[in-house]
């Protein structure tokens, strides 16, 4: 289970995110939603450690994060930032790699070897292992991020906006491969995504952010309804179900 309580994040006098508390439950996969600038980036990088809270704390199975030392943390929490540029020269097997940093420090052992295998293959990505990053597609890039992240083997995974630059079909793939994370290896996973429809259809739970504040939290069937996709975007928002999927039309 991870708690937070009370987080506010301030640059000057703008306040990013405002006071905000609310539980995420483990082993599930979990969406935040929002209109831009609703503090859904923010709030994960808070989580993460990787910039620090004005007010309030955050605990991960009861232990409050900043307790903990980065090298412990870093093997029970991984991110993705939604910005991950690289102007060095790797393979798909090397960023996969830098998983294992937290548990040998770079020296690479016959377990890490074995654990990259398998986030390779889990991510379909054998047959890329040698490919250089920069010569794949936004797409093959995503998928070896997360094999990285996975490679990392923490119980908790957050992804900012995962599906950036990826059309339909890679979409549908990288949420399916989320689902995967949840469903087969007992993962908690949070991510930030736009389209209310990967949400709806993948999510077990999810966060709603509105002007920097939690508008509302809930299961995927209590969020997932007209009356709180109204008030969240300021739209008119249709919801079709079909074969026990809910789906979201938008209308202005």
């Amino acid at each position: 289970m991870m708690e937070v309580e009370n987080l506010t994040k301030s640059y000057g006098e703008t306040i990013v995110v405002d006071n905000v508390s609310l539980s995420i439950e483990k082993g599930k996969l979990t969406a935040c939603i929002g209109p831009n600038g609703a503090g859904k980036s923010t709030l994960l990088e808070m989580i993460s450690r990787l910039i620090s809270q004005d007010t309030g704390q955050i605990y991960i199975d009861g232990n409050e994060v900043k307790t903990w030392k980065r090298g412990e943390f870093a093997k029970r929490l991984s991110v993705l930032k939604q910005t991950n540029q690289m102007n060095v020269r790797l393979t798909v097997r090397e960023l996969v790699s830098f998983g294992r940093f937290p548990y040998t420090k770079g020296r690479l052992n016959a377990h890490c070897h074995e654990v990259i295998d398998n986030s390779l293959n889990y991510l379909g990505l054998i047959d890329l292992q040698k490919r250089y990053i920069d010569t794949l597609s936004g797409g093959q890039l995503q998928r070896a991020l997360i094999a990285m992240v996975l490679c990392q083997d923490t119980d908790y995974i957050l992804l900012d906006e995962p599906l950036n630059n990826l059309d339909m079909s890679f979409g549908v793939q990288m949420m399916s491969t989320l689902r995967r994370l949840v469903d087969e290896l007992g993962k908690t996973v949070i991510t930030v995504v736009h389209d209310i429809n990967f949400a709806a259809s993948y999510a077990d739970n999810i966060i709603a952010m509105k002007d920097g504040k939690l508008f509302a939290s809930g299961s995927t069937d209590d969020m997932i309804t007209k009356s709180v996709l109204d008030d969240l975007y300021g739209m008119d928002v249709e919801i079709i179900e079909s074969k026990g999927t809910k789906y979201c039309l938008y209308y202005t």
